[in-house]
């Protein structure tokens, strides 16, 4: 796995994509600080997450996670990935903490901006971690989405399209609460599955362990559905 999980992270740099990734975080990031922190004169920086949730749901993880695979089919050099002497498992478990790693680096940025607020007055680093993590796990979510959606397809605009489709539409799933109302195991479904009710939990600086587990079981799903799709190829 540490192999694969080299590759990749190198692959991120020697193309301009990590660059971007990154740039694209700090830019915002830094915009929505200015913004509601510096010249909001505010300590709370949950007005920087919540606006950069919608950058990093919407254009850095599917841009992160659209090459993972597709490119490989692509260039047609899947083959010999899925006939070396690798597990699946450890492909894509390598893969997935590579693009992890890049995202938690562009985050980690916020962290930053907890550090220089310090120096004027005392955060609340309970809501700033809690916030953290939070992204982080939708984040990892949303990453493993995209490397399925990569394994379906040789068009990395359409496992990015994808990725963006699918988070936009789960995020959006708590619209639908009310239409499901008359039906009360439809409703506790709908409410089972929120991403939004759980997130919303971390923004609050609340880390409930089954929120967590939750995150994590749905990320090994997904990792485990593009082990699956590799094995098919493999065989066929």
């Amino acid at each position: 796995m540490s192999a694969i999980f080299k590759r990749e992270l190198r692959a991120y740099f020697t193309s301009p994509l990590g660059y971007f990734v990154l740039a694209i975080v700090f830019f915002f990031a830094g915009l929505f600080f200015m913004t509601y922190n510096l010249n909001g004169q505010a300590a709370d920086l949950r007005g920087v997450f919540s606006n950069l949730l919608i950058i990093v749901l919407w254009v850095v993880l599917p841009v992160l996670t659209m090459r993972t695979f597709a490119d490989d089919k692509r260039l047609k050099t899947d083959q010999a990935l899925l006939t070396a002497p690798v597990k699946l498992v450890s492909i894509v478990a390598g893969k997935f903490l590579a693009a992890m790693l890049v995202f938690m680096a562009a985050i980690s940025i916020t962290m930053v901006y907890g550090v220089v607020i310090a120096f004027i007055e005392t955060p609340d680093w309970l809501v700033l971690t809690g916030n953290f993590v939070g992204l982080l796990m939708l984040g990892g979510l949303v990453a493993s989405i995209g490397i399925l959606l990569s394994s379906l397809t040789e068009s990395q605009f359409i496992a990015a399209l994808g990725t963006f489709g699918i988070s936009f539409l789960w995020i959006m799933q708590d619209e639908l609460i009310s239409i499901f109302s008359a039906n009360v195991y439809l409703e506790k479904a709908v409410n089972f599955m929120s991403i939004q009710q759980r997130f919303t939990a971390f923004t609050a600086g609340i880390i409930r362990y089954d929120s967590v587990l939750f995150f994590l079981s749905l990320q090994g799903l997904f990792l485990f559905l593009t082990v699956r799709v590799l094995d098919s190829r493999r065989w066929n």
